[in-house]
Order: C-alpha cells, then structure tokens, then sequence
C-alpha cells in the first residue's frame, strides 16, 4: 500500500511539472511576439524641436516628425528627456535605441553612430547686442561667446578660438545662452537658425539681433541609431521618404516654420 502511494505521488509530481513547464512556454511565446517599444531619447530643452509642455509631455517638429515615420512603419516609441550631453553615450550604451535631438550630421558623429537621410536644414547664426558691428563667424574669435556644450557652434568655436579658451562659455541649452547675452554675460551667441527665431518670436529680446553668416556653411539633421542598426536606419529612411512623398512632412513643417520652405538633401 506504502510503495502504492509512492507511485501515485510521483505520477502527479510528474504531471503537474509538465504542466508547469507548458504554461511557462506559452508566457515565452507571448512575450516574444510582444510589439517592440523603441526607446527615443531627446534633449526637451530645445524648443522648438523638442521640449516638455504643461503636462510635461515631449511635444516639438522633430517629435511630430518621429512619430509619422512610425506611423508609417508600425514602430511603438517611447520618448525619453535626455541631456544633451549625455545623448550619443545613452545611445552607444544601449540605453536608447533611437536619437533625436536636432542633431547635425557630421563625419564626426558618424564614426560611432549610423544617421537616418537628412530631414531638416539648418545653419548656424550669430546673435548679439544690437548695436554690434559683428559681419561674420570669424569676427567673434577674440570675443566671449555662448554655446549648447557639445553641439557643432562648440566644435566651430573650438576651432576658430582653440580647444582650451577661456572665452568659449557653454550652457545646457541655447535659451541660456541667450538670457547670458541679454544679461551681458558673453558678448555674442553662437547657435541654431531655427531655436533663435524661435526664441526671438517667443520672448522680450530688445536689444539683440541676428546675423547671418552667408559663409557658414549649410548643415543637416539627422536621426541616429546605434552604429551597424542597419535595420532600424532602414525602417527610419523607409518612413521618412514615405511622409515627404504624401505631403506629411510638409504639412508638419509648416505648422512650426509657417515663414519657411522646407529644403533637404
């Protein structure tokens, strides 16, 4: 009767495991067809690209952008604050699987990220006090002047004034910079045509102005992935030229630079 009873609870333990294990195979199933959430990363402090609203949600151009290259691709995303600092290391260490922060390609940055085709045009423009007589770029190489840290004005002016001067004066963001400019902080900003105008049209600026500099050169945004992403680089391109062909991206552009024609490569 013992040995009996041994062998009935045996025959359970055996079914009940193999139920176990069933069960267990069907979660592994589930989650591995589970949609695949592609988490963004953008430095909210560049309006109007990208920056958080009242309800601290991320909203700007290049986060409308994203999110129709998405739509056209089925792809889920997650959009994550970053600074911009810090943005391209998130981005190699697997911590974010997309980047999207107003982003210039250079060779430079294509050396440990792969980037997207271009989706907006940009050049760098000088802003200082209204009374100025600064023309150019070059005409700031002795002066004090304000920039995103790590962005393509700090390469610029690393450049034109040496890697260790004392006169570049970086700030988190570019409306920093300026409010450095209107306080008397630095003698002349160095940043994006689009975030100055924005900047321009959307605060008390008596007493500044813009220059062009018609010799700097054009610049170009890009959507970055990690490096060898071949997939998602093409899944991202794929989207990209599918809004620019059914008038989606224009319809976007528009909505942020009203005074604008959209022009990319």
């Amino acid at each position: 009767m013992k040995i009996r009873l041994v062998k009935t609870a045996c025959v359970m333990l055996t079914i009940l495991a193999l139920a176990a294990c069933g069960k267990h195979s069907n979660t592994d199933t589930s989650s591995s067809t589970a949609e695949k959430e592609y988490v963004v990363g953008t430095g909210a402090t560049y309006a109007p690209f990208e920056s958080e609203n009242e309800q601290k949600e991320i909203v700007g151009f290049d986060i409308d952008v994203l999110k129709a290259i998405a739509a056209k691709e089925g792809m889920k995303l997650k959009f994550v604050n970053t600074p911009f600092d810090g943005i391209f290391t998130a981005l190699a260490q697997g911590d974010r699987d997309i980047i999207i922060s107003g982003l210039t390609i250079t060779d430079k940055r294509k050396e440990t990220v792969d980037f997207s085709d271009p989706y907006f045009e940009a050049a760098q423009v000088i802003v200082v006090p209204a009374g100025s007589t600064i023309q150019k770029i070059a005409d700031v190489k002795s002066l004090k002047v304000g920039v995103v840290q790590g962005s393509t004005a700090d390469d610029m002016m690393q450049k034109l004034q040496g890697d260790n001067s004392e006169n570049i004066k970086r700030f988190e963001f570019s409306s920093l910079a300026l409010k450095e400019l209107q306080s008397g902080g630095v003698s002349a900003v160095i940043a994006d045509n689009g975030v100055v105008a924005h900047y321009l049209a959307n605060n008390d600026t008596k007493g500044i102005k813009i220059v062009t500099d018609d010799t700097s050169p054009k610049e170009y945004y890009g959507i970055a992935v990690q490096k060898g992403n071949v997939a998602l680089q093409t899944k991202i391109n794929q989207g990209l030229a599918a809004i620019k062909a059914d008038g989606t991206y224009n319809k976007i552009f528009s909505t942020y630079f009203p005074a604008a024609t959209p022009t990319t490569k």
